[in-house]
């Protein structure tokens, strides 16, 4: 079992820490990303999607830079410190953020550093920042040694802190021996790493990397890497920082320049032999990608060098990035398509589930406000009514988007129903093993939500079912939940009666109709895995407490996300106000998870329970 099995499931483990640990390895190279806050809150919107797509490759972590004119310490959507908080608490990145001390007055740094402190960001890379030619700073802080120095002594090692290098000299540099005497000025400072700017030739890094040793500047330097993305885009970086184009890169280019697809493929190529250089070389543990917001070149890069690869699941579920929530390794399963939400309601506990669910009779959960909204809204209100129906005429419409939903089917408008709101995100691989059962559902008004089907004892690292330490064994309960009609739930109860291994809570959107078979206060797992040397890990279960509270959330999104795309007098808006107020939210567990799942033929009992009474009705 490696380390990083056995120690970074109980304690934080300080970005520096990591680092290093890849440093003494023999592993391939690990990589991160840096990225610069939007300046409206649709395209913050959009890079939050960005980098949930980036998580996937497993970086060590990312960057956020501190842009000045932008208010970065403030709280709205679009500030450097609010972008690195939800990089860190939301997307599950291990996050740095940049701050620059020009300007700054010690009050004010200290303000940020604490905003950081709050939010669980544990990694500054410390900068100067730019001055107007000429102009004499008004903050308290000359240099980034400076920054470095007072972050060291007011905050001991809380903070991991990185600083820049140049291997092609700063812009303002006299020379690179300067360079190099302020570089170590910063390291003796207190920083932890560096980072290097962009460079063009592989020999240019590595003999920055071998000039910074021979000064005893002895921690490790990170390769600042740019994917050449467009011509544009290259020279207005190359005028900043100040560099000069290999001759042979500016005649290539020159050929191409018109051609932005051209440009972008031979961005890759290059950027392809140039990281290959640097491996080669070995003498740097990581890659630091500048990916100006953009996703193609630098997944391309990462994929053909084999470094983009699928990850391994440490949980079944993906965990916060915070240090505040290292240790924690439960959480119930309703917020399991809804895991943003189960963070930010959760944001303000001390203390997080780890070994067993134990929150007592009153768990605090947070209400979700419009902050929260911002983190979830990756669709346009025009693109929802192409998916969910630009007029609902009666409950079979909303089936079927359901249906559309789940079976992957076009809806009437001929349009792919790719969310819903409570998935928001396309199905989980899992799902397809239980689609069809789920479709046909769905179709009858059973309009599922969420779901898993059982597992008895596969491989830790089954591509579909597999999470946590190698050589483990998996297992799950089938679990189902979905909203349906009232007039479902007498026939409901009376098909559960011939099935005592499944436990059930049924409730209405006001609270008054609760049925449950489960004990109130106690959780019921339904995922769980067993590992060498280890106590058995249950990361989901079904809690009844919390449930009663998830369940205002979902009856919540009926009118929230979806009503609210229509007009308040129109039938659509009444008919999903109708199904608010009228159906009920069901979960199942079948526990005798080791033979086939009972809760399909449970549901077509009740189905038929039912027909039965609606003769008997009409008699």
């Amino acid at each position: 079992m490696t380390e990083e099995w056995s120690v970074c499931e109980t304690r934080y483990v300080p970005l520096i820490e990591r680092i290093i640990r890849r440093q003494r390895s023999s592993s391939a190279p690990f990589f991160s990303f840096e990225f610069f806050p939007p300046k409206t809150k649709e395209a913050a919107i959009n890079l939050i999607s960005r980098l949930d797509r980036f998580r996937q490759s497993d970086p060590l972590f990312c960057d956020i830079t501190w842009h000045s004119a932008g208010n970065p310490g403030s709280d709205c959507e679009t500030s450097s410190i609010t972008i690195a908080g939800v990089a860190l608490n939301y997307c599950g990145l291990e996050t740095m953020l940049h701050i620059t001390c020009v300007g700054l007055t010690r009050n004010e740094l200290t303000n940020h550093l604490e905003r950081a402190k709050t939010l669980g960001i544990r990694n500054i890379l410390a900068l100067r920042g730019d001055q107007t030619y000429g102009e004499t700073t008004g903050g308290e802080f000359r240099f980034a040694s400076d920054l470095v120095r007072y972050i060291r002594q007011e905050y001991g090692n809380y903070f991991t802190i990185a600083v820049a290098g140049y291997p092609g000299s700063h812009p303002e540099s006299e020379s690179q021996e300067m360079d190099l005497k302020y570089l170590k000025e910063k390291v003796d400072a207190g920083a932890d790493f560096i980072i290097t700017q962009l460079f063009f030739k592989a020999q240019v890094f590595i003999d920055f990397v071998q000039k910074c040793r021979r000064i005893g500047i002895g921690v490790p330097v990170l390769a600042g890497i740019m994917p050449i993305q467009s011509y544009d885009s290259l020279e207005k970086i190359v005028k900043l920082s100040k560099l000069d184009i290999p001759d042979a890169i500016v005649s290539d280019l020159n050929a191409i320049r018109n051609n932005d697809e051209a440009v972008r493929n031979y961005g890759i190529d290059w950027t392809v032999s140039l990281c290959r250089q640097i491996i080669a070389a070995n003498v740097t543990p990581g890659l630091h990608f500048y990916t100006l917001n953009r996703e193609l070149a630098t997944t391309s890069i990462l994929k053909q060098l084999g470094l983009w690869t699928k990850c391994m699941k440490p949980l079944p579920w993906l965990p916060a990035a915070n240090h505040k929530r290292c240790a924690e390794d439960v959480r119930p399963i309703f917020w399991s398509v809804r895991p943003k939400s189960y963070v930010y309601r959760t944001q303000t506990w001390d203390e997080f589930p780890n070994g067993r669910w134990g929150r007592g009779d009153s768990p605090a959960f947070t209400d979700l406000k419009d902050y929260y909204l911002f983190l979830e809204a990756k669709k346009s209100r025009n693109d929802l009514l192409e998916m969910w129906g630009k007029e609902l005429n009666c409950e079979e419409d909303v089936w079927h988007v359901f249906y559309c939903y789940v079976s992957r089917s076009a809806n009437k408008c001929n349009q792919s129903v790719s969310i819903i709101p409570w998935n928001m995100e396309e199905l989980r691989p899992e799902t397809d093993l239980i689609v069809q059962q789920l479709a046909q559902l769905n179709k009858r008004g059973i309009l599922t939500i969420n779901s898993q089907p059982n597992v008895n004892g596969v491989p830790s690292d089954h591509p579909i079912h597999g999470w946590g330490a190698p050589n483990g064994y998996i297992y799950q309960k089938a679990y189902l939940e979905f909203f349906t009609p009232k007039e479902n739930i007498n026939a409901l109860k009376e098909a559960l009666k011939a099935y005592p291994l499944v436990n059930y809570q049924i409730v209405d959107n006001s609270g008054k109709h609760d049925f449950t078979n489960s004990q109130s206060k106690t959780p019921i797992a339904v995922t769980w895995g067993v590992f060498p040397g280890k106590e058995i890990i249950q990361p989901t279960v079904v809690d009844p407490i919390s449930f009663k509270i998830w369940k205002d959330e979902a009856f919540g999104l009926w009118i929230q996300k979806w009503a609210q795309l229509y007009d308040e007098k129109s039938g659509s808006h009444a008919l999903l106000h109708y199904i608010h107020d009228n159906y009920y939210l069901v979960n199942l567990v079948d526990n005798d998870f080791p033979k086939e799942c009972c809760l399909w033929q449970l549901l077509e009992d009740m189905f038929a329970i039912r027909h039965q009474n609606d003769i008997n009705t009409s008699l």
